[in-house]
């Protein structure tokens, strides 16, 4: 795993959370983590290609990924992860993406993105356990968000 794969990620998220949910997040330690389908979660799967290859994935409590909707939606709130939802919450995961590849691309490195695939703890069954690099990002009033890299 390549750990200056994560960094570009980081950067982007923070910069897109700040702009569309309008909270400014803080970074939480990072570390090696096993990803393991949890109950109640959600993941926005993104595919990489090129220079690196593998995937990134952001993981977050359905509760945490309904309050960001709901800020993206200036303040309508949202009771469940409908299809609007995972739209919103889908289309979050392709603006980070699509900023931290470029943000790669200016430091030399060409990858290209998969679109984001929305994977609920009901339909989890291919996708763990690996192992990941890992770094939460810590929203106050909304929750945590992890960026998993998996990276080769």
């Amino acid at each position: 795993m390549k750990a200056e794969v994560i960094n570009p990620f980081l950067e982007s998220a923070r910069s897109v959370i700040q702009q569309v949910v309008q909270v400014s997040p803080s970074t939480g330690s990072m570390g090696v983590k096993e990803i393991i389908p949890v109950q109640d979660h959600i993941w926005i799967q993104i595919g990489m290609t090129g220079h690196f290859s593998g995937m990134v994935v952001f993981g977050l409590q359905e509760t945490v990924a309904l309050r960001i909707v709901s800020a993206m939606m200036g303040g309508f709130v949202l009771t469940e992860m409908d299809e609007m939802g995972q739209s919103a919450i889908s289309e979050l995961g392709n603006m980070i993406s699509g900023n931290a590849s470029t943000i790669l691309s200016n430091q030399g490195f060409a990858v290209d993105i998969t679109p984001p695939q929305i994977i609920k703890t009901e339909n989890a069954t291919g996708m763990g356990p690996r192992k990941a690099l890992c770094i939460p990002l810590l929203m106050d009033g909304i929750g945590e968000l992890d960026i998993q890299v998996m990276i080769s």
